[in-house]
């Protein structure tokens, strides 16, 4: 079977990019899987490195890991109606659940109460909003690495995240999901 011409580089290139996969190619499996589902992220996280490979990488747009994470993330943006249809649906599906007093004991001290208003939350938020959100929270990237994924301003990361946080703690109604209690 013959190679396809983009992936007959020098072998210098292919050890090079084998180590970047292999350095991140399970967070970035992690971070789409949280973002959308397992199975998506199993041909989404191959898409990344193929598209990393494809386009190679440019050392003066910073480091590696947050380049990853924009190839990701705009390979999301694809997938975007189904990733709000999917957390419309949790949201909607929370709604109709009538626990009993012991699964809410379980809910809250798990905090799983907010699960459904959290997703509705996130799907309410705008997509430069929420992307933020999600690579700082899913993909437990820095502010600096957030701005480099989507080539932003970190202040702009910043400011994105503050407007965030104030609209997905008023839609949980000021509540800590943290805390055992709620009272």
């Amino acid at each position: 079977m013959a190679v396809p011409p983009d992936l007959a580089d020098p072998p210098d290139l292919r050890v090079h990019f084998e180590q970047i996969f292999n350095a991140h190619f399970a967070e970035i499996h992690r971070y789409i899987a949280r973002r959308l589902s397992d199975d998506t992220a199993d041909d989404l996280a191959a898409e990344v490195f193929l598209a990393a490979y494809r386009g190679g990488y440019d050392a003066s747009r910073g480091g590696v890991r947050p380049w990853l994470f924009g190839i990701a993330t705009h390979l999301i943006s694809r997938h975007r109606r189904t990733e709000i249809r999917r957390w419309k649906a949790l949201s909607r599906t929370a709604e109709r659940l009538e626990p009993s007093h012991e699964d809410a004991a379980l809910a809250r001290v798990a905090a799983g109460e907010v699960v459904g208003p959290l997703a509705g939350a996130l799907a309410a938020l705008n997509r430069g909003d929420r992307d933020v959100v999600l690579l700082s929270v899913l993909g437990g990237l820095s502010h600096a690495e957030v701005a480099a994924a989507l080539n932003i301003p970190a202040g702009t990361v910043a400011s994105r995240l503050n407007r965030a946080r104030k609209q997905l703690r008023k839609a949980l109604g000021d509540v800590n999901p943290l805390e055992e209690t709620h009272g």
